[in-house]
């Protein structure tokens, strides 16, 4: 299946077509019966949004929001999994993908998926350029798991001295001392 889809991807230019044939592809997915596999749903994911997010040095247009957000409503697990995670794991400022993000965790991921987001942001080294995901995700007021909240605090003491001028780091300690004022002691 997997060689198979990525060449149909590959044949049907998916990576390049243009953005409002994109939504309308994406709202074609929402209706297919059966459901796609995680494994498909991951390989549409990186085919459909991968290069186009990583390569975007200004606002998305509101036909690749439209896209993405439809994509989300039904597959945001493998779309969090693949597109999510490379942003995250994308070395240098990403301004764009890093409001992007922000902007699915905000509107359009599921509980569950919001919860992903941040163990992912987790499990890369924290930067400036993640502070304002992990806002996001505490904007959701979410209930966490234990094992996150505890990865969550650990990692935001182990990395105050290195933002030790930071006012995103501030907001988010800030908001975890709010939020969670009965779990912080």
């Amino acid at each position: 299946c997997c060689p198979q889809l990525e060449g149909l991807c590959s044949f049907l230019q998916l990576s390049t077509c243009p953005e409002h044939l994109l939504v309308c592809f994406c709202s074609w997915l929402l209706v297919l019966t059966p459901d796609l596999s995680y494994t498909s749903a991951a390989i549409l994911a990186e085919q459909l949004f991968l290069r186009r997010v990583l390569s975007l040095t200004q606002p998305p247009s509101r036909h690749l929001m439209a896209a993405l957000a439809s994509f989300c409503s039904k597959y945001s697990q493998p779309f969090c999994r693949v597109l999510v995670a490379a942003v995250l794991q994308e070395p240098g400022e990403g301004a764009e993908q890093t409001k992007l993000v922000c902007e699915l965790v905000e509107e359009c991921l599921e509980p569950d998926c919001v919860r992903l987001v941040l163990s992912q942001v987790l499990e890369v080294p924290l930067s400036e350029k993640l502070l304002p995901v992990a806002q996001a995700v505490l904007g959701r007021q979410e209930v966490l798991p234990p094992e996150l909240f505890d990865l969550l605090v650990l990692t935001l003491c182990r990395q105050a001295p290195a933002f030790a001028t930071s006012l995103n780091y501030a907001k988010l300690v800030t908001a975890v001392l709010t939020m969670y004022q009965s779990q912080v002691s």
